[in-house]
Formats: C-alpha cells, sequence, structure tokens
C-alpha cells in the first residue's frame, strides 16, 4: 500500500467532513431568519429543489440504476432527507429545541448500531461508548446553554427520536451505495430526486395543515407571494442552504464517508451544536455561558475519544 497515497486520502475526507459540519452548523443561523417569510416545510421543499438543480449544473449525466438499487437510493432520500429533516422540524411544534437537539444528537450511536446488526460491522467499542457518553453529556450543556429546561413532550421526543433512527438508517443505505463505486455527485443527486418526490405529498398536505403556526403548514395564499422572494438577503440565504449547505455538502459528507467510512465520520455530528451556539452568538446574540463553553469541550473530547481505537 502507498501510505503516502493513503494519508492524503484520509486528509481530504477529513477536510471534506469538517467543512460540511461546519456548514451544517451554521445553517440554523440561515434558518431562523428564513422562517420569517416561509415555513420549515417551504424551506425545506425549496432548498433540495435549489441543491439538485446545483448538482445536475455541475454532471447532467443520466444515472442508470437497477431496480434494486433505485429502491435502495430511494430508502436513502426519505429517511435522510425527508423524514430526518421533517421529523426534526415537526418536533420543534410539540417540544424545546434544547429536547430536539439533544434526542438528535445520539445519530452516531444509531449509525454505529445499524451498521453492527445490518452489516455485521463492530463499532461498539469501549472507546466508542465512552466517547458517545462524554459527548452527549456535552451536546446537553451545550442545548441548555446556562438554561436548565428540560420539559418532557412524549410527542416532540419521539419525533425527534424518529430523525435520529432515520440517520441511522440513511447512514447503512448509504454504506450499501458507496460500495457500487457510482459517482457521488450522481448518486447523490439521485437521493435528492427521490427526497423531493416524497416531499411533494408533504407540501399537499401542508395546504391543508390545521395549525397555521405550524413547521408543516404551507399558506396557499402566500406561495405566490412575490414580495418574500424579492428580498436579496432570502436569496443568498436559500441559496447558501441549496447549494452549499445541501448540494455541495451532501456529496463531500458521502464522499468522506466512501473514503472513511460512515461510523467513524458520523461521530463529527457531535460538533454541529457547538459550532450552531457560536455563531448564534454572533449573529442571533445569543449568549456563551459557562455551561456551554464546557459543554463544547466535552463534546470535542468525546468526539476524539470515540474515532481512539
Amino acid at each position: 500500500m502507498d501510505f503516502s497515497k493513503f494519508s492524503k486520502s484520509n486528509f481530504f475526507g477529513f477536510f471534506l467532513a469538517c467543512f460540511t459540519i461546519f456548514v451544517w452548523g451554521i445553517t440554523f443561523v440561515c434558518t431562523k431568519h428564513l422562517l420569517v417569510y416561509f415555513s420549515a416545510l417551504e424551506i425545506l421543499f425549496i432548498r433540495f429543489i435549489l441543491a439538485y438543480c446545483f448538482l445536475f449544473i455541475l454532471k447532467p449525466h443520466t444515472l442508470k440504476l437497477s431496480l434494486k438499487e433505485n429502491f435502495l437510493v430511494a430508502l436513502a432520500g426519505l429517511t435522510g432527507v425527508t423524514l430526518y429533516q421533517f421529523t426534526e422540524n415537526l418536533a420543534l411544534d410539540f417540544t424545546t429545541a434544547s429536547n430536539v437537539s439533544i434526542i438528535v444528537g445520539i445519530c452516531p450511536i444509531f449509525t454505529a448500531l445499524t451498521s453492527q446488526i445490518f452489516l455485521k460491522e463492530k463499532h461498539l467499542s469501549f472507546n466508542f461508548c465512552l466517547g458517545f457518553c462524554l459527548a452527549f453529556v456535552g451536546v446537553v450543556l451545550v442545548s441548555f446553554n446556562g438554561k436548565i429546561n428540560f420539559n418532557l413532550s412524549p410527542k416532540g421526543d419521539i419525533l425527534a427520536l424518529i430523525s435520529a433512527i432515520c440517520w441511522g438508517f440513511y447512514s447503512l443505505f448509504l454504506t450499501m451505495i458507496n460500495k457500487k463505486g457510482y459517482t457521488t455527485i450522481l448518486i447523490t443527486r439521485k437521493i435528492f430526486f427521490y427526497a423531493i418526490l416524497f416531499m411533494i405529498p408533504l407540501m399537499i398536505c401542508g395546504v391543508f395543515a390545521e395549525n397555521p403556526k405550524s413547521t408543516a403548514y404551507v399558506e396557499l395564499s402566500s406561495i405566490l407571494n412575490a414580495e418574500r422572494f424579492s428580498s436579496i438577503l432570502n436569496w443568498i440565504l436559500l441559496c447558501f442552504l441549496g447549494i452549499i449547505a445541501s448540494g455541495f455538502c451532501f456529496v463531500a459528507w458521502n464522499k468522506a464517508c466512501n473514503i472513511l467510512g460512515t461510523v467513524k465520520i458520523s461521530t463529527g455530528l457531535y460538533l454541529i451544536p457547538v459550532i450552531t451556539i457560536f455563531f448564534a452568538a454572533i449573529f442571533l446574540n445569543e449568549k456563551i455561558t459557562f455551561m456551554g463553553t464546557i459543554g463544547s469541550a466535552l463534546t470535542i473530547i468525546g468526539l476524539f475519544v470515540s474515532s481512539k481505537k
């Protein structure tokens, strides 16, 4: 084995993962602003339409898959994009953001579990479990950030748990897809294609949602409202979420998983709340407390411990 080539490949994988985690960590700040003008479901739909168009421009080739492979890609789109994003957003209607952040923060453990159960890969080592515990405590502290307010809300908490489970299955399907050796951009675009198809029924149901304040609500009269689309800042944020955070970063994440392994890379998701709280302090004037600082440190330590053999 050419060790120097192996090292460069690993470095490239880590770079892609770090960049993706960094971008995903600041998407909350962008979404926070857009929620004034759009529902969460509308943002989700527009975001992935832009992402699909971006990837089509990059590589306008057709990817031919067998029926079985199409089914596998469709499951990835359903679990990792449509259900994961939608249930996470919908959970905020019924429980606090802290609860959602904490519960979704256990995504890496579900990724390890699905790989161990279905692919017979052994990831649940002592270091992995110890690192998970440290990072989970860190995520709890970061999410609270000085505000001890953990309210049990079964409906919202179950939705957040479903979201974490969905990401675990997405990681499983992604690992299986990556073994086929397809071009990352083409396979990611195909995943988005199926995700958008699954979003269309949600958009239709959103028009008839009973609660106008729900993240699942889509106001029929505002769909063609040109005023919110006339804002340059809105377009900049929508393009950032669609082209960078979805189009580019999903490709980068899938490539990093292909290089270094899905389970190993997934532990980096612990850092997203840390990045979010930092940028929320800058752009949303949210204070970083001592508890948040300790939580950030524990999360980073947990990340390194879980990755150590």
